[in-house]
């Protein structure tokens, strides 16, 4: 899902400023339990956290038995202590891209299914022109259980439709997990595609950020660390996710969104999202300039 994942980070975070010393243990467990470094030669160094502007790859990804999976959304988050501002940029899955390793362009949902991680932040990292410091990745078929630990979410449904059996109605709602994964996932029945998708999962993030920080959802903070542990993985420490709840709070309250727009194309008999290199080096250079790097 596009834009599904930003909620970890705001969930984790939350939780990890809790100062309860047995509750301290318990998240440090399971994070450790998340954890797994990249292993790439990468212009990413990792930035100083409460001083440097940082970047967060954000990943689901949909994975299934006997199947590595592909992404299913992607996010590049970009975070700036300085001016207390962040851009949130939803990468279209079919968007075409070069991927240096295969020597040819591919859809970057795909990139994962080649080269996992590694390959997907590489391939990011040059279609952008960034670095990218840090990754949550996301099983989005755990992510229902997510919803499951936190009580539901309410969404207010712009349209009825039915996706794999399961009909959502028009209006305001209360959901459980497995309703929450079909109202994100849904795309061909949305006049505005891939983009009323994202939509939906904007909505859908801002609703579990809002019931994760409830003093209810936090009396079950192991029920939910639980369900993370399972789903995520990341290369995020906890003293680092702390860190960044302290010092880039405000900066995560002032999020500007930004789609990459394009053009549907069918190249070689596939349909690919082609952004143009005009459209791709301007907003190289807007997140450049989040991260104050030479544009």
């Amino acid at each position: 899902m596009q834009n599904i994942i930003l909620f970890i980070l705001a969930l984790l975070l939350t939780i990890g400023g809790l100062s309860y010393y047995s509750i301290y243990r318990t998240v440090a467990k399971s994070v450790n339990h998340m954890y797994e470094p990249l292993h790439r030669d990468s212009k990413s160094q990792d930035a100083v956290i409460g001083h440097d502007p940082i970047s967060i790859l954000l990943l689901g990804v949909d994975e299934r038995p006997g199947d590595k999976g592909r992404t299913d959304s992607m996010i590049v988050l970009t975070i700036n202590p300085e001016t207390k501002k962040s851009t949130m940029v939803s990468i279209p899955r079919d968007t075409r891209v070069f991927m240096r390793s295969k020597n040819t362009n591919i859809k970057i949902n795909a990139a994962y299914t080649y080269e996992g991680i590694e390959g997907t932040v590489q391939t990011l990292e040059q279609f952008l022109n960034i670095p990218i410091n840090y990754y949550i990745k996301l099983n989005m078929e755990g992510f229902k259980d997510i919803v499951d630990a936190i009580g539901g979410i309410t969404v207010n449904n712009d349209f009825p439709f039915t996706l794999e059996g399961v009909h959502i109605p028009k209006g305001e709602q209360h959901i459980d997990g497995k309703v929450a994964l079909k109202y994100a996932r849904m795309r061909k029945e949305d006049p505005r595609g891939d983009f009323g998708r994202q939509q939906r999962q904007r909505e859908i993030i801002n609703q579990i950020v809002h019931e994760g920080a409830q003093l209810k959802s936090l009396k079950n903070y192991q029920g939910i660390l639980t369900s993370l542990e399972k789903n995520i993985q990341t290369n995020l420490t906890l003293d680092k996710m702390i860190d960044i709840q302290s010092s880039y709070k405000e900066a995560v309250n002032n999020i500007k969104q930004i789609e990459v727009k394009g053009d549907d194309k069918k190249i070689d008999n596939l349909w690919y999202h082609v952004v143009k290199n005009e459209t791709r080096k301007d907003l190289s250079k807007t997140l450049r300039h989040q991260l104050n790097l030479e544009s």
